[in-house]
């Protein structure tokens, strides 16, 4: 699994036609308010053309890309964190994500209604930010009780959470996100427990009528671009209805559909290397004659800890790692040729794992 992201928005700004788009899935998508009941979850594979070309190099019996998990949560309204609507009941499960992917409306039209009547994005983005902050102050008053009654009795690590717990609440009060409180390395362990929404990294979808997808930037979605840039968050620009178009081609089609449309790949893709950027992650490969597969890891992981992806055994009985750069496995055209061209290398614990590498894990158990 790579990562998992919860995908928000107003009702009626396309949220569950782009997540129906890029699963493939069934959420109901219609033009009134809360059409999606339940948190529909789909599990996506991101297409990744390196593990294409490995495979053409290496022949397999099975090719498994690396996969995103994709909730698809209720339109949240202006009251969601006080019971509004459909909101509340879904904010907790944003909780349970990694990411937060938010789809704002950027496309004119009267034929789908926008439940606030005109087509405002950053307005949109506002009223999000707000319900998630104000379920945050919820969430934060119930742990400041508890760990002021702790205080109170002297304990060391109460005492040391009241002031950051303050510190949120401030930040909260002033319409700012959890995102800005910049704990420091040592503060953060102290608050593990503690999961506020608004820290969460987000990435902005902003979805645009399928005539405007590949053109320069309109108002609306630069607008979007400049939002994100002063928060450090990600942004793509999608479309819903291309998405949908190109979610019911085969992969053939979809490649010549792209190319006519003047895009270079897909709003998953998009979707998929902004969100490893946001989360700092990276894939690695490992390739056989029984299975060819990409692994998601953290940027800056040992060795070891990418073994552990594969199995927990691979982690805890690690030996070496024997490494091939991807540029040099294809330009050798495989592990033989790289080892002819001294390019094979055998790695320890110690060893940072690379964007792209080949690996294959020696351990015991």
């Amino acid at each position: 699994m790579g990562f998992k992201c919860g995908i928000v928005g107003l009702p009626n700004v396309g949220k569950s036609t782009i997540f129906n788009a890029l699963t493939r899935g069934s959420a109901l998508a219609a033009n009134y308010p809360f059409a999606t009941i339940d948190p529909n979850v789909g599990i996506v594979a991101v297409p990744d053309k390196r593990l294409d070309v490995l495979t053409e190099i290496v022949p397999t019996q099975k090719v498994v890309p690396t996969s995103i998990e994709i909730v698809d949560i209720a339109g949240i309204v202006k009251g969601a964190s006080q019971g509004e609507g459909l909101g509340n009941q879904f904010l907790s499960h944003i909780a349970e994500v990694d990411a937060i992917i938010e789809v704002v409306r950027c496309f004119e039209g009267t034929d789908i209604i926008h439940v606030n009547g005109s087509i405002d994005p950053l307005r949109d983005i506002e009223v999000i930010k707000t319900e998630l902050i104000l379920k945050d102050l919820e969430v934060l008053a119930k742990y400041k009780t508890r760990f002021e009654k702790l205080a109170k009795s002297g304990d060391k690590k109460a005492l040391q959470v009241m002031p950051l717990l303050e510190r949120y609440e401030k930040i909260f009060n002033e319409g700012k996100t959890g995102r800005q409180a910049a704990l420091s390395e040592e503060e953060r362990p102290l608050l593990k427990e503690v999961h506020f929404l608004t820290e969460k990294p987000i990435l902005y979808a902003a979805n645009v009528a399928e005539e405007e997808l590949g053109k320069p930037e309109t108002a609306h979605t630069t607008s979007v671009r400049k939002k994100a840039e002063s928060e450090d968050a990600a942004m793509i620009v999608i479309s819903g209805k291309v998405e949908e178009d190109i979610s019911k081609l085969e992969a053939g089609e979809r490649e010549e559909f792209l190319k006519a449309m003047n895009l270079s790949e897909s709003g998953l893709e998009r979707l998929a290397r902004e969100g490893h950027k946001l989360l700092a992650l990276i894939t690695f490969f490992t390739v056989g004659e029984t299975e060819n597969r990409a692994w998601t890891v953290e940027k800056g992981a040992s060795a070891p800890r990418a073994a552990g992806k594969i199995h927990s055994d691979f982690e805890k009985g690690f030996i070496r790692a024997e490494v091939i750069a991807y540029d040099d496995f294809v330009k050798y055209r495989g592990e033989q040729g790289a080892k002819e061209k001294g390019r094979f290398r055998l790695e320890g614990k110690e060893y940072i794992v690379q964007d792209g590498d080949v690996m294959h894990f020696r351990f015991s158990v």
